[in-house]
């Protein structure tokens, strides 16, 4: 596996995660706080994440392929998207636990 896959995993579960918040944060602003400008926020925000969440969810299952994951850790993987902060404690648990399996297979370079 190459540290590529593992790379573009994080970037994605934290711009999901980040995502995610802003969300939940502007409905909060839009139906809890009734704040001008909090519908249009809202809106753009939702859809970034929606189509955002779309491209982690196939670098998540890119990254659990080829890291040969049982179906039940696969699946926790795609959920953290949408569970509010989850992908930031998700994205950490595998990062350490990949980050030892991709440093074992990297060849060592030369020295000249």
């Amino acid at each position: 596996m190459k540290k590529s896959v593992l790379t573009r995993y994080r970037v994605m579960a934290y711009t999901t995660g980040v995502l995610l918040v802003l969300l939940c944060l502007s409905m909060i602003a839009k139906y809890g706080l009734n704040l001008a400008g909090a519908d249009a926020f809202t809106k753009v925000v939702a859809i970034a994440h929606g189509w955002l969440y779309v491209v982690y969810l196939v670098f998540a299952f890119d990254l659990g392929s080829k890291a040969k994951w049982p179906v039940g850790k696969q699946l926790w993987v795609l959920i953290a998207g949408t569970i509010p902060t989850a992908a930031f404690f998700v994205e950490r648990k595998i990062s350490h636990e990949l980050e030892a399996r991709v440093a074992d297979q990297t060849p060592a370079v030369a020295k000249v």
